[in-house]
């Protein structure tokens, strides 16, 4: 498969899910439920969804405070300013190249910052991780309070060939880049040999960083935020508001999945969010109205603060620039 038809199809697939999850909850709708949806839209306290937004950046300025503590063991003192807009910038770029922002942050911290782009990924990498942990946290937790319902709903909504299919491949890739990265000798090899040891430097940095502590307060801050204005969005719409603090945390593990199979969740988030609602009682226009204002309240101010990060970082840079100069 040639590059160009790889990315191509990195982009389109994604697309075409999301597409496909609108037009077909829109096809299934009765006039009446897309009146009774369109209603939704227009009674809701769209105070809530603002406090979200704010608590949704909020988070992302605690992400880039937290990835400070990462970087100083590497020798490397950031600018909060460039931490934030990279962030921002990589908020931006998933939303239409799913898992370019990874990459995106890494290039800009090289170019602004002067840290090394394997050694600033390798940060981010860590940083997935940590989230990953504590994504796993809330999972756990949702499944300890509904396992049997969360599980009849994930059965119903992922056929199980593709589970097992996923679950494989998942195997084989692990198994497959360590035996290549020990055995070829290759040049492709010895830049990624490279590239790892980079990426290593920069995982291990949490085990050097002095600031632990700060470390996990802002990790615990960064997922309390996400968990905050998820419930403050809740409270937008009547018929979401009142729902236990428990479903809650379900909704919100079953809405995050959404982010790795379309462009920032687009499509499945609202589709993810209406079916587990449902699940619980809440009606499906209800839950559709709830999951799209949540996720284009908040992809607004990503496009928003990522596109003025994208005009600002030189601005900003270059005047300090200036400024050390004199």
């Amino acid at each position: 498969m040639s590059r160009k038809l790889s990315k191509f199809l990195q982009i389109s697939i994604p697309l075409a899910l999301g597409v496909f999850l609108i037009w077909y909850i829109y096809n299934s709708f009765t006039p009446q439920q897309l009146a009774e949806t369109k209603r939704y839209f227009a009674d809701a306290n769209y105070g809530f969804v603002l406090l979200s937004v704010i608590l949704s950046v909020l988070s992302h300025l605690s992400r880039a405070y937290r990835w400070s503590f990462m970087l100083e063991p590497l020798g490397y003192k950031t600018k909060l300013a460039n931490n934030f807009m990279a962030i921002s910038v990589a908020y931006l770029m998933n939303v239409f190249i799913p898992k370019s922002g990874e990459v995106s942050r890494g290039i800009i911290l090289d170019k602004y910052e002067g840290v090394p782009f394997q050694k600033g990924f390798g940060t981010i990498i860590s940083e997935r991780i940590v989230d990953l942990m504590f994504l796993l946290f809330f999972t756990a937790l949702a499944l300890f309070i509904e396992f049997d319902v969360l599980k009849d709903y994930v059965m119903d909504s992922i056929p199980t060939f593709v589970l097992y299919v996923f679950l494989i491949g998942v195997v084989a890739i692990m198994i497959l880049i360590p035996l290549y990265i020990r055995f070829s000798k290759s040049n492709i090899n010895r830049k990624l040999k490279n590239f790892v040891m980079g990426l290593k430097e920069g995982i291990f940095s949490i085990l050097k960083m002095r600031k632990k502590g700060y470390f996990l307060f802002h990790s615990l801050v960064i997922w309390w935020l996400y968990l905050l204005s998820f419930y403050s969005a809740l409270h937008a719409l009547l018929d979401t508001a009142s729902i236990p603090f428990g479903i809650v945390i379900i909704a919100f593990v079953v809405g995050s999945f959404t982010f790795a199979f379309t462009n920032s969740g687009f499509g499945t988030y609202p589709a993810a969010i209406a079916g587990i609602l449902t699940v619980f009682g809440i009606a499906k226009t209800a839950g559709v109205a709830f999951g799209w204002i949540l996720w284009v309240s908040n992809i607004a101010s990503i496009l928003l603060i990522g596109v003025l990060s994208l005009i600002l970082l030189p601005i900003y840079n270059r005047k300090l620039n200036e400024t050390s100069i004199i």
